[in-house]
């Protein structure tokens, strides 16, 4: 009997499943296409990562040994195997009964559906996977650009529009299995702010309707991703993209940055609470560059939130709040100057928070590391002790005294040496410091 041409194609492509081998590389390929001068902005455009090429082989784990279980169950079934893991992309495996989890989309499940639009019953034939996701997804937009859904629901408010977000994301074309760009796998996200850092339309968008803590998937049409050029040699024109994006935390920058732009007196004209929003937002954002690190500019904005509380009078019923909030910001600069090597400005700043609460432990023990710096051993016992009176079980006040002890040991030995030397006898029998 003779076979079919078809059906020597695919027994050639399942010889080829069960004899492969599974640490074989896989192809890329990079479209050579160059950029043309009218597309979407470079900021706009994601980093430059090879993709797979349209053909290439799925990468998953599971596929060849599926495939090699499938043909040894039978002929049929080990045509259907090899055509749905050795030859389609991972989109068209997903729309076949795969697996999308966190983004990725896995052939792991070989005619399982679990893809929440499937389970829904609403797969049709001929549909690609972002268009059957597309059904059940949140209309943001109001024209179906931007749709939205929630993986992970957040808390508090929402973010304001030219707000400073800290986020973490991944972009997925439709037929990739890795993400064309993502910051997923740096240490620490960096401080983006909308409408400067953030280019892509739809992802602002997005991000105007999340709270903090929150995990959502969006799925931007080409208007709100790259337009119809897209952004070659990655995205190709007129391409509907996915996002996975988790909102860590925002910062209302912008009101902070008018805010401060006003005079005194028009300062003056605002609530009380409204300054206190003001600094407690500069706090946060010195608290975000210290953490990176940044200490001079951490300084500076935990300054211009002392010099808005310093300014402000409040009456004598809500003076406190603006001495918690003074103490805070107090305490924050003494740690940055002593960042900074700078002692004396550190212990400054720790004389006054301790004005302004005696018995604050925090601000003894910045005032011991200040003296201890300075090498005013007397003065550093003094604040680290009061501090350990305050909590005798802070394992850092502790280990600052040992510290201290030690240098004091070393000092003390130093000066023995010293003054040992100064009237240790000469050659001639006199004593040196005599002449």
């Amino acid at each position: 009997m003779q076979v079919p041409e078809d059906i020597q194609v695919e027994e050639s492509r399942a010889l080829q499943l069960v004899f492969a081998d599974a640490s074989a590389p896989h192809a890329f390929a990079t479209c050579p296409t160059p950029r043309p001068p009218h597309a979407a902005p470079r900021s706009a455009c994601p980093r430059h990562v090879p993709h797979r090429a349209p053909h290439a082989p799925v990468t998953c784990p599971g596929a060849h040994a599926a495939g090699r279980r499938a043909v040894g169950r039978g002929w049929a079934e080990g045509m259907n195997a090899s055509r749905l893991l050795n030859g389609m992309p991972p989109s068209e495996l997903l729309a076949a009964g795969g697996r999308w989890d966190s983004g990725f989309i896995c052939a792991d499940v070989v005619g399982g559906v679990e893809t929440p639009a499937v389970r829904r019953g609403d797969g049709a034939p001929g549909r690609s996977p972002y268009q059957r996701l597309s059904q059940w997804m949140l209309d943001i937009s109001g024209d179906r650009g931007v749709l939205k859904d929630v993986v992970r629901e957040g808390a508090g408010e929402l973010v304001t529009p030219d707000a400073s977000v800290l986020v973490k994301y991944s972009g997925y074309l439709e037929h990739m299995d890795k993400p064309f760009d993502s910051n997923c796998f740096r240490k620490t996200p960096r401080l983006m702010k909308l409408g400067e850092d953030i280019t892509l339309w739809g992802m602002e968008l997005g991000l105007l309707s999340m709270r903090r803590g929150e995990l959502a998937r969006f799925l931007f049409k080409p208007t709100y991703a790259y337009g119809t050029l897209g952004c070659p040699p990655l995205i190709p024109p007129n391409t509907t993209v996915l996002f996975e994006i988790e909102l860590l935390d925002f910062l209302d920058s912008a009101e902070s940055d008018k805010f401060c732009a006003l005079s005194a007196e028009q300062q003056d004209q605002f609530p009380l609470q409204k300054v206190l929003k003001v600094a407690a937002t500069e706090r946060e954002f010195g608290n975000y560059l210290f953490r990176q690190n940044r200490f001079y500019d951490a300084k500076v904005r935990y300054k211009r939130a002392l010099l808005l509380l310093r300014r402000r009078s409040a009456p004598p019923d809500e003076q406190h709040l603006v001495e918690a909030a003074k103490l805070l910001v107090l305490l924050n600069l003494s740690f940055t100057y002593l960042k900074l090597e700078r002692p004396t400005t550190a212990l400054h700043y720790g004389e006054q928070a301790l004005i302004i609460d005696q018995k604050n432990a925090k601000a003894l023990f910045r005032c011991g590391q200040a003296c201890l710096l300075m090498t005013e051993y007397q003065k550093a016992r003094d604040f680290l002790v009061r501090a350990q009176k305050e909590q005798p079980f802070n394992h850092d006040i502790n280990n600052e005294l040992k510290k201290l002890a030690s240098y004091y040991r070393d000092y003390t030995d130093k000066e023995k040496e010293m003054c040992h030397r100064m009237f240790a006898p000469c050659d001639n029998g006199s004593i040196v410091g005599e002449n």
